[in-house]
C-alpha cells in the first residue's frame, strides 16, 4: 500500500494524491493547480499518472483547486466512478461546467487579441458535462466500497456545503490500514455550516494545513470589519469589489449584509453578485439546509423575507450584458464577482474598470495563492497586468481575514488532539512550506510520533 502526493503538497492549490492498493489506484481530489498561467498551464495539462489506470476517484468537496481538474481526468481516459457527498455533486454540475466556460471564453478573449501563442482551453463545455456523468453521490457517516480493497466513510468537514473527510480503510492481504484525508478542514463555530465532526480512529492521517502556523482573527469581527469597510468607500463615493470563491465565500457574505442591512447597519446599497455560477451555487445552499448549523435555521425562520441569501437591492446576474453594464453604474455599490483570486472570470474586468480610482476599494476575503494576480495586488504590487494590459494600482486594497472557512493552528491541534498520538504517521498537505513546518512543530510538541510535509511526487509505504 502507497500514497503518493502529485497536488497541494508545499502549496495550497491543485489537490491531488493517488492510492496504491492490491494492484489498484484511487485519487483522492482533482484539483486545478491555481497560479501564474504558464505554470498552471504546464502542471494541469499533464497527469503524472495514467487516468485510464484509476479505478475510482474520492472528491472531498466542489473547490475548484479540489475538483477543477475533473473533466480534464475523464478527457484522458478515467472511466472509474467519482464518490461524493450530495451537496458536493450539485455543486460540481454547477461549478465545472461554469469552469469550462470561463475557460472557452478566456482562451478565446486572448486568441482574439492575438497575445503570444494560441491558447486552448484545458477542457470544453461538452468534456465538462461528461465527466459530470461519473458521479456517485453518499451520505455522510455511511461507509460505501469504492474498490474491492478500499472503504471509505465521509464526516463532516465544516469547510463549505458538502466538504467532508474521509475515514479510508485499505486491505491488502492480511493487511489492514485505516487512513483519514482531512480534505478542507473547516472553523468551529462558523456563521453558516455546522461544526466538523470528531477525527476517527486512524493509522495515517494527511491534514490540510493552509493556516497551521497562524490564528485568525474572531469570527466576532466579521461584520464590524465589513461595516467600515463599506461606510468608508460609500462616504467617497466609490465602488467595493469583492474577489470571491463563488461557492461558499459568496454567499458567507451575502448572509453578512443580509444581516446588516435588516439591522440598519449600512444603508441599502446597491450589491451586485456578478457570478452565473455563485447564482447557481447560491439555489444548491437554499436546497441543503441540513448542512446548516442551528442558529442559521432559526435566523431563517426569523428573516423579514424569508431569504437569507436575498434583500430587496441584491441582484444576482447571469447575462454578460448585465454585467458590462455595471461599468457605466454610478455612485457607490457593491460588486461581489469571481474567481477569488482575481485569475480568471468577470472579475478581471471589474478590476479593469475600478483598480485606477482611489475612491474604490479592492476588498480581499479570502486566500490568495503566490503567482496569482490576487496575490500580486495584495502583496502591494503598484502595477499589474490585467487581461494583457498595464495598470495602475490606485484604488484602496484591503482584506478581512477574519472571513477564513480554513481552520487555523488551534483548531486543526483540536481536531487531531485526541487521536494524535495514536497515529502511526501525519502528512501535512495544502500548505505553503512555512505554514506547514509550523503545523508540523505544533504536532510534534503535542506528542505526535512522526510528521511529513510530502514533496509534489513523493510517495510512502503504509
Amino acid at each position: 500500500m502507497k500514497i503518493t502526493f502529485w497536488g497541494a503538497a508545499r502549496t495550497v492549490t491543485g489537490s491531488q494524491h493517488l492510492i496504491d492498493v492490491a494492484g489498484e489506484q484511487v485519487l483522492l481530489d482533482c484539483g486545478l493547480f491555481q497560479g501564474r498561467r504558464d505554470d498552471a498551464n504546464s502542471i494541469n495539462e499533464t497527469f503524472p499518472f495514467d487516468p485510464a489506470n484509476l479505478q475510482a476517484m474520492v472528491l472531498s468537496h466542489a473547490h475548484i483547486d479540489h475538483s477543477g481538474n475533473i473533466p480534464n481526468l475523464v478527457k484522458q481516459g478515467f472511466r472509474g466512478t467519482i464518490h461524493a457527498t450530495h451537496a458536493t455533486e450539485d455543486i460540481c454540475h454547477a461549478m465545472l461546467l461554469d469552469s469550462a466556460k470561463i475557460q472557452e471564453e478566456d482562451a478565446k478573449f486572448l486568441n482574439k487579441r492575438g497575445i503570444g501563442r494560441p491558447v486552448q482551453p484545458l477542457y470544453t463545455i461538452p468534456d465538462a458535462e461528461f465527466a459530470l456523468t461519473r458521479f456517485q453521490t453518499q451520505a455522510y457517516d455511511q461507509p460505501f466500497q469504492v474498490t474491492p480493497n478500499m472503504r471509505v466513510r465521509f464526516g463532516e468537514a465544516g469547510h463549505m456545503l458538502g466538504s467532508a473527510w474521509e475515514h479510508i480503510t485499505l486491505t491488502e492481504g492480511e493487511q489492514k490500514v485505516n487512513l483519514v484525508f482531512s480534505g478542507d478542514l473547516g472553523r468551529f463555530g462558523t456563521t453558516i455550516l455546522r461544526d466538523p465532526a470528531p477525527m476517527p480512529d486512524a493509522d495515517y492521517l494527511v491534514i490540510e494545513g493552509t493556516y497551521g502556523g497562524r490564528t485568525h482573527a474572531p469570527l466576532d469581527d466579521v461584520l464590524p470589519d465589513l461595516k467600515d469597510a463599506i461606510m468608508r468607500v460609500m462616504r467617497r463615493g466609490g465602488k467595493i469589489v469583492i474577489p470571491a470563491f463563488a461557492v461558499g465565500r459568496t454567499q458567507e457574505i451575502v448572509y453578512h449584509l443580509n444581516h446588516l442591512v435588516n439591522t440598519a447597519q449600512i444603508p441599502s446599497i446597491p450589491v451586485f453578485v456578478d457570478s452565473p455560477l455563485a447564482t447557481n451555487v447560491t439555489q444548491v445552499f437554499k436546497a441543503h439546509p441540513e448542512c446548516f448549523n442551528d442558529d442559521v435555521l432559526e435566523k431563517l425562520s426569523d428573516d423579514r423575507d424569508g431569504d437569507a441569501f436575498g434583500f430587496p437591492r441584491l441582484r444576482y446576474i447571469r447575462q454578460a450584458d448585465d454585467s458590462k453594464s455595471l461599468k457605466d453604474w454610478e455612485g457607490p455599490a457593491i460588486i461581489i464577482t469571481a474567481s477569488g483570486m482575481c485569475e480568471n472570470g468577470r472579475v478581471l474586468h471589474h478590476l479593469r474598470n475600478t483598480i485606477e480610482d482611489k475612491r474604490n476599494m479592492v476588498l480581499f476575503v479570502s486566500f490568495q495563492a503566490p503567482g496569482t494576480l490576487g496575490r500580486r495586488i495584495l502583496d502591494g504590487e503598484q502595477n499589474v497586468r490585467i487581461l494583457g494590459e498595464s495598470f495602475r494600482v490606485r484604488a484602496e486594497i484591503h482584506q478581512i481575514q477574519s472571513f477564513s472557512g480554513h481552520a487555523d493552528s488551534g483548531d486543526l491541534l483540536k481536531w487531531v488532539q485526541p487521536k494524535l498520538k495514536s497515529l502511526r504517521k501525519i502528512f501535512i498537505v495544502h500548505a505553503e512550506i512555512e505554514q506547514a513546518e509550523a503545523l508540523a512543530r505544533a504536532f510534534q510538541s503535542a506528542g505526535a510520533r512522526e510528521v511529513h510535509i510530502p514533496a509534489r511526487g513523493q510517495g510512502f509505504v503504509l
